[in-house]
């Protein structure tokens, strides 16, 4: 157990800016699809703030675990994240998801949930290709 608390410990402690970096990343692109998902129809959050809960105190820690990993085991593993997430979000019903939307017409009602980890575990690996390339970016300035 203390081998894992270890390895978590070493993936977690990084530079501030790149904690920084994914912060302020993940923050306007979860506003962003919030946003987006309200205006489609699809889902939003029940309160605003909850972008900070999900994508900066959920999904940024998560991030630089699998930061290092193949595109294929960051999607695997935040997959398994996000399932708990979707599936704990819609049940406590901290988001809704807006009846007869576009997933459920498409996939079904009962599928929605999976379809939204299918899509939101895309995150794990292009959130830390964006971000590797804007903090790399930033380092040579």
């Amino acid at each position: 157990m203390s081998e894992i608390i270890d390895w978590i410990k070493s993936k977690l402690n990084v530079e501030k800016k790149l904690v920084l970096i994914y912060c302020i990343v993940y923050f306007f692109w979860g506003l962003g699809m919030n946003w987006f998902g309200i205006e489609v129809g699809i889902a939003k959050f029940t309160y605003w703030w909850q972008v900070i809960t999900c994508y900066i105190l959920y999904m940024v820690p998560i991030s630089l675990l699998l930061r290092n990993l193949p595109f294929h085991a960051q999607y695997a593993y935040g997959l398994v994240a996000m399932a708990f997430l979707e599936f704990g979000g819609y049940a406590i019903e901290s988001s809704y998801a807006f009846p007869n939307n576009l997933l459920d017409q498409f996939f079904g009602i009962r599928n929605f949930s999976l379809g939204m980890a299918l899509f939101f575990a895309l995150y794990f690996p292009l959130g830390n290709w964006g971000v590797s390339i804007i903090y790399k970016s930033l380092i040579k300035i």
